[in-house]
């Protein structure tokens, strides 16, 4: 194991880069063209049920970028960065094997039977390929899942922009643009050049002029909020971005983001490129069987659990069954926008793997191990001595001891790489703070899709008992539904209870996946397609045989022996919801195997059963 010490980071750039190309250019387009069989020829939602607020046909690149940006949030920032403590080496191999084989099948099967079924949730789904009671536990299920997440997606959001004036502004820059650029798109034909010329200068100009703004200490002063202001000001943006139609705001918004986003991550690479940096931390730690400062179990089955979004995400699902389907012009859309934007995800995993594994290990685990455990922890590892720290908080003016979390390990490692190019000593604070903001604007453009989807899911339920609900054109409505959801992940944010969620998201956002895989290939093999449904079952079974081996470990390893009850109880209700999500299912796949393909579907394809669509 030796030999793969010490590797150039260039190295993981262009192996990563060909293991993409190759995924997209053959094992995407067989799961297009032989599994799911899209058709562009089939009306999509977004045309049938068009209302002009949340169906609406949008230009697939501008729509890759609402997608892209909606699934990809702090996961695959933060992700790989807390694997690092294991070493590059296995977060590297399961970014590259989960991105490919599960995470990019998982986001194009959840959206293809979406789109079947009328752009509507993966509890609907459930509830009508297996059956109602399914889909209510399914539902209550998601929705637990999807408050958990949105309060911890905002409450890194909060810790990015905290005391950082000019990333907050930057972030609010990002609003009244999204709007002009709303607006120039939907009343102005074929003006999605225009638009994304406009709205990418006025953002440059945002993160330039928003830097020399902050230098004014009066200016500076009004964008310097407390917790609690961001907090509540999270929450209502939360809000306005799940009732807003959704070209006005919500899309512009995201698709802005991804310029900044992608943008950014290409920047690094090519920084990756120019600077030649080596990984210093070793291919396998050892920490790898446990005990490490940053996550306390084994790689196995924690590496699943803490990579997350950046290989595979129950996140995406909800966005996938959410906003995306109700904006598809086409089936055929489903690769580029399902696949593709997992892939650009995957990517952009490995590089935030890569840019906390170029600092020296005892630098890493100097800002990633807790202030009151690093005396102890370093007696036991006197050879993870912090070396560069020092010189790295000097010179962005910050403290970076005991800064836990990833996102702090992340941003100077990309400092630390954007450093090296000459002549860029003296600015190293910028592009620190530059991390921190691009951090922030990754985070927000999840929490307001999440959040809309929230509503959707709600609406839908509630609209079981009331049936005025299920009326999306119904503003009471809309309103009560966006208010009801907003305020339930707001309180958790508001109050700071939710600290110490992340190890609960983790198996929860899992096992999700896990049901969306699970649940979606019931409808592969109801349509008669069971040779190729084992593309989806294999690593859905997979993931939940996995994620409830790291909920055992963590409730029995972690939360009990610490005394944290209420997370045990927690963990063990998402554990018991999934698994009886997972035993109806089965029970539906056996019946659907002993059945005879006897019917024809409103698509025009043999299927051995009708359901309603």
């Amino acid at each position: 194991m030796e030999f793969l010490n010490g590797v150039n980071a260039l190295t993981l750039v262009f192996v990563s880069l060909l293991v993409f190309a190759i995924a997209y250019r053959f094992y995407g387009i067989f799961i297009a063209n032989k599994v799911l069989k899209l058709n562009a020829n089939n009306v999509a939602p977004s045309i049938e049920f068009a209302d002009g607020k949340d169906y609406v046909a949008t230009n697939r690149n501008v729509l890759f970028g609402h997608h892209f940006a909606a699934i990809a949030a702090a996961g695959p920032l933060v992700g790989p960065v807390l694997a690092a403590q294991f070493g590059y080496l296995p977060g590297t191999l399961w970014i590259l094997i989960g991105c490919v084989l599960g995470g990019g099948v998982h986001d194009m099967i959840v959206l293809f039977a979406s789109v079947r079924h009328k752009g509507q949730s993966l509890a609907t789904i459930a509830s009508k390929e297996i059956g109602k009671g399914t889909g209510t536990i399914a539902g209550f299920a998601i929705l637990f899942i999807l408050i958990l997440t949105l309060a911890g997606l905002s409450l890194a959001c909060i810790s990015a922009m905290h005391e950082a004036s000019w990333s907050l502004f930057t972030v609010i820059a990002t609003m009244p643009i999204a709007v002009l650029m709303g607006l120039i798109m939907r009343y102005r034909k074929n003006s999605v050049t225009l638009a994304s010329i406009i709205g990418g200068i006025l953002l440059i100009a945002s993160i330039i002029g928003g830097h020399s703004l902050m230098q004014v200490k009066e200016i500076s002063d009004l964008f310097h909020w407390n917790i609690k202001t961001i907090s509540i000001s999270i929450t209502v943006y939360g809000f306005l971005a799940s009732v807003l139609p959704v070209w006005l705001l919500l899309v512009p918004r995201d698709y802005l983001s991804t310029y900044l986003k992608i943008g950014t991550i290409l920047m690094l690479a090519v920084g990756v490129i120019f600077v030649h940096p080596t990984l210093q931390m070793p291919a396998i730690t050892d920490f790898i069987n446990g005990g490490g400062p940053v996550i306390g179990g084994p790689v196995l089955p924690f590496i699943f659990i803490v990579i997350a979004c950046g290989a595979i995400s129950g996140f995406h699902a909800v966005i996938a069954t959410g906003t995306t389907p109700k904006m598809l012009n086409n089936e055929k859309e489903i690769l580029f926008v399902g696949y593709g934007a997992m892939l650009v995800e995957g990517f952009v995993a490995l590089m935030a793997l890569i840019a906390a594994c170029t600092l020296v290990p005892g630098d890493y685990f100097a800002i990633n191990t807790p202030k009151e455990m690093y005396d102890s922890f370093l007696a036991q590892n006197p050879s993870l001595h912090a070396v560069d720290l020092a010189h790295f908080s000097e010179k962005i003016g910050v403290d970076l001891h005991g800064r836990t979390g990833g996102a702090v390990s992340l941003a100077v490692g990309m400092a630390h790489i954007f450093n090296k190019i000459p002549f860029m000593d003296d600015v190293m604070a910028y592009w620190y703070n530059f991390a921190i903001m691009f951090e922030a604007v990754f985070i927000l453009t999840a929490i307001d899709a999440g959040t809309r989807v929230g509503r959707f899911f709600l609406q839908e339920m509630i609209g079981g008992v009331i049936p005025k609900f299920n009326d999306k054109n119904w503003m009471p409505g809309i309103l009560i539904s966006s208010a009801i959801f907003t305020f339930s992940w707001g309180y958790l944010v508001y109050t700071g209870n939710v600290s110490s969620i992340w190890p609960l998201f983790g198996i929860s956002n899992q096992l999700l996946a896990a049901c969306g895989l699970i649940v979606c290939t019931t409808m592969l093999i109801r349509m008669n397609r069971k040779k190729y449904a084992l593309c989806s079952a294999i690593p859905g079974v997979f993931m939940a045989i996995i994620t409830f081996w790291a909920g055992y470990e963590q409730v029995v390893n972690i939360y009990l022996p610490k005394q944290q009850y209420l997370l045990s109880s927690l963990a063990c209700l998402a554990m018991l919801l999934m698994l009886i999500v997972f035993v109806n299912t089965f029970k539906r796949w056996s019946k659907l195997l002993k059945m005879e393909a006897r019917h024809i579907d409103y698509y025009g394809d043999e299927v051995k059963e009708l359901v309603e669509r």
